[in-house]
């Protein structure tokens, strides 16, 4: 790979990186929104399920769900198979505020790219969900 192309994108993903990490939009946090959509998507979830789509530790995880069923977005489930165990599932309130905030979020991000091609924003998306996946 040219070593130039690979100190611009070191750089460029540090500084996006900068700029979104300490972002929120609306009521919701990055790890936050990003365990609601994750909850929303795949219905009731074990607290090791989310541990492993994230790769982070399960205490951690279990700190994060445990700030959102604080907050009333989420509700735990006993599992069926194993007492010990738990399932979280969003409500209706964790639904609204997710809604809120991929809103939120959308717009800010068609704000900034407005000016690209739909051809740019294509590829652009397509080139970030594969960095994504290779991590």
């Amino acid at each position: 790979m040219d070593e130039q192309a690979l100190d611009t994108i070191e750089v460029e993903l540090a500084v996006l990186y900068r700029r979104i990490s300490n972002r929120k939009h609306g009521n919701l946090d990055r790890s936050a929104y990003l365990l609601l959509h994750q909850i929303n998507l795949n219905g009731a979830v074990g607290v090791k399920a989310l541990a492993d789509e994230f790769h982070l530790d399960v205490s951690t995880i279990s700190r994060q769900t445990a700030a959102l069923e604080q907050k009333g977005y989420v509700t735990r489930t006993a599992d069926p198979a194993d007492r010990r165990a738990y399932f979280l599932q969003i409500t209706e309130l964790g639904i609204q505020e997710l809604k809120q905030s991929k809103k939120a979020r959308t717009e800010r991000i068609e704000q900034l790219i407005r000016d690209w091609t739909e051809e740019e924003k294509n590829i652009f998306g397509e080139l970030l969900t594969r960095l994504n996946r290779t991590f």
